[in-house]
């Protein structure tokens, strides 16, 4: 398995920006459909967005398409999200996770790695 690390969480007003970085490490990442899914209290870990390995397709939650971006640097063994125009609703826990079976509409079951988690909090 390949082992993941997150960062760039915090607290941001509505309306504002955060970078999230997910490090990987173990072996290269570019062979990785890579996804970031959230959990937050109280509610199920639910999907956010998927890249695929290879030509990099993206998938989107309905939820954040347009305001999210996920994007991969296989050099640097790094994938990225960035959020903008974020909404109280999106304070979370986010996770990324690797070795996804796809990353069209995928589920927390089909990724085998995971992360532990930046915290992510909007305020109103």
């Amino acid at each position: 398995q390949v082992q993941l690390v997150e960062s760039g969480g915090g607290l941001v007003q509505a309306g504002g920006s955060l970078r999230l970085s997910c490090a990987a490490s173990g072996r290269t990442f570019s062979s990785s459909t890579v996804g970031w899914f959230r959990q937050a209290p109280g509610k199920e870990r639910e999907f956010v967005a998927a890249i695929s390995r290879g030509v990099g397709s993206t998938f989107y939650a309905a939820s954040v398409k347009g305001r999210f971006t996920i994007s991969r640097d296989n050099v640097k063994n790094m994938v990225y999200l960035q959020m903008n125009s974020l909404k109280p609703e999106d304070t979370a826990v986010y996770y990324c996770a690797a070795d996804g079976s796809t990353w069209y509409a995928p589920q927390a079951t089909d990724f085998g790695s995971w992360g532990q988690g930046t915290q992510v909090t909007v305020s109103s």
